[in-house]
């Protein structure tokens, strides 16, 4: 998952949207066959490696097909790829299906698989999500900035439509990332210029690149070369940035919009009342914590830990939930998505994640005796994401609960906060969330506290997490593996890495001229929209 921004994915996926510079969506009313639904503008280049934020990943995953790809409950199916053996789990041989070709007529073979892997894990290329790579031999070597090597040794070209990749060790979870998008192949165009090549893409997958108005919106058309299993059912996608999702649901509202994936909060209350069938209600992977930068002053070391904690139980979640969110958000009960496959909500430690005032400023005045509590806690969130109410609320039950100092620091666009996180720039607490990119709690908590994952924005570092989390990947069974997830996350909250405060229900809707659905991930279904 992304970030998503309402995020999210974002990017699972950060739950924000983007911005958008138009008022409303154009061409949503008319009968092109095209489907006009919202997004944000992506923060970087449509890189499939270099993309780990929602509102890019909704398009990458339409322009590229991997080996794998997921339906709209999470289930997996080959896609290029025509089988994928391991007797072991750690070494396997990937054979691709014949005749695919990327929309400039080259064609994908294993070559196609392995560079782009390998462009993806060099770390002077410094992909954001170059993470995913780490479970392959010779990563270590290829990863480092200088690099000791170009190449990883455990990938291997066998010909055209062969490839082989060795892991360090057996992964229960390797072959069911592979529709994740940094395995997406790259054509060898991309080479010459990476950058120019991420603003006019060149996929293999069910929709092709058409344009990129930057701040206003993405238009893709259906593939007619794409023959996997998620062909396009309409004629091609829209993706118009709002500046908020309350704009967006009155463009729904009045017919300029086809498909909107989160329900303003404002709307809360009656869209279900308002839309009749047309209102979605689906439970999804995507969670919302608060992360505080490694070196924000009051929370390092032993001190930060009873901080988190304190601010952890000053949070009322249920009240958040019921009246912000009338049943759309959960209260978190761990580090990942109750809907995922191994989740326990009895973890040691959860008692953390419970609202519980008195125990809260206990610890606070505990955080104070080791050094005096100064300032005051602000909380950075994209404006452009329907954020500022949770936000808030978050903020006053910390402030009425401990007595301190705390409240919003609102950022106008998704892009722009994720920016300074990304450069380690941003000085205050932050709103950020995930959204799964395949179903499994692995890409969770491997993605964001995993010691050295580009995408663990809060730089959390425990050993012994990273080694539970390698345990878990090589159990023999899953049962065994969850068992040793459950182990792991506990330290999470020993530590409280971050604070997980809420997971989400999809509040989402559609318009009357399409038929459409909700994904496993809070997305819509993009591909199997029909329209009327």
């Amino acid at each position: 998952m992304k970030w998503s921004r309402l995020t999210a994915l974002c990017f699972a996926a950060v739950l924000a949207a983007s911005p958008a510079l138009t008022g409303c969506s154009s061409g949503g009313g008319d009968d092109d066959g095209y489907v006009t639904v919202n997004a944000g503008e992506p923060q970087n280049p449509l890189l499939p490696a270099n993309t780990n934020e929602n509102q890019g990943g909704r398009v990458v995953d339409r322009l590229f097909a991997g080996l794998k790809y997921y339906d709209v409950d999470g289930k997996s199916y080959n896609e290029m790829a025509q089988s994928i053996d391991s007797p072991d789990r750690q070494h396997y041989t990937i054979t691709l299906k014949p005749d695919w070709t990327f929309t400039d007529g080259t064609p994908v073979t294993a070559k196609s698989f392995v560079d782009a892997w390998n462009y993806g894990a060099l770390g002077s290329n410094a992909q954001l999500s170059s993470w995913v790579f780490s479970p392959i031999v010779g990563y270590t070597d290829v990863s480092v900035d200088p690099p000791k090597a170009q190449t990883m040794s455990g990938l291997k070209v066998v010909d055209n439509r062969t490839f082989t990749v060795d892991l360090t060790q057996p992964s229960m979870d390797f072959e069911l990332s592979l529709g994740f998008s940094p395995f997406y192949p790259l054509p060898d165009a991309a080479y010459k210029d990476m950058k120019a090549f991420g603003e006019h893409p060149i996929g293999n997958g069910p929709y092709q690149f058409s344009s990129w108005d930057h701040n206003v919106k993405i238009v893709v058309q259906a593939n007619p070369g794409y023959h996997g299993g998620r062909p396009a059912k309409n004629k091609g996608l829209r993706f118009m940035m709002y500046q908020s999702f309350d704009t967006a649901y009155a463009d729904l509202l009045a017919g300029n919009l086809d498909v909107l994936d989160t329900v303003p909060a404002s709307a809360l209350a009656t869209y279900k009342k308002d839309l009749g069938d047309r209102a979605i209600d689906h439970p999804t992977a995507q969670n919302l914590h608060v992360g505080f930068p490694k070196d924000l002053p009051h929370f390092g070391g032993a001190e930060g830990v009873l901080r988190r904690k304190a601010i952890s139980m000053a949070i009322n979640r249920e009240q958040i939930c019921a009246n912000i969110f009338y049943g759309a958000r959960l209260p978190a009960r761990d580090f990942t998505a109750s809907t995922l496959p191994g989740f326990r909500g009895d973890l040691p430690g959860v008692q953390w994640l419970s609202y519980n005032p008195d125990e809260a400023k206990k610890l606070w005045a505990q955080a104070d005796a080791i050094s005096p509590w100064s300032g005051d806690l602000q909380i950075a969130y994209n404006s452009d994401g329907d954020h500022q109410a949770v936000i808030e609320a978050i903020a006053n039950s910390v402030k009425n609960t401990l007595g301190i100092a705390a409240g919003p620091a609102p950022y106008p666009t998704f892009k722009n906060l994720r920016d300074e996180i990304t450069h380690r720039s941003l000085n205050k607490a932050f709103r950020y969330a995930w959204q799964g990119d395949y179903p499994s709690m692995f890409e969770f908590l491997t993605s964001q506290y995993l010691t050295g994952s580009e995408t663990n924005d809060i730089d959390y570092a425990n050993p012994e997490f990273d080694r539970l989390l390698n345990a878990a990947l090589a159990a023999p069974t899953p049962d065994q593996g969850y068992a040793l997830l459950a182990q792991a996350q506990t330290l999470l909250l020993a530590d409280m890495a971050d604070v997980p405060v809420l997971e989400y229900n999809a509040a989402s809707a559609r318009s009357d001229r399409v038929q459409a659905k909700v994904t496993w991930a809070g997305l819509f279904d993009f591909e199997n929209i029909e329209k009327k």
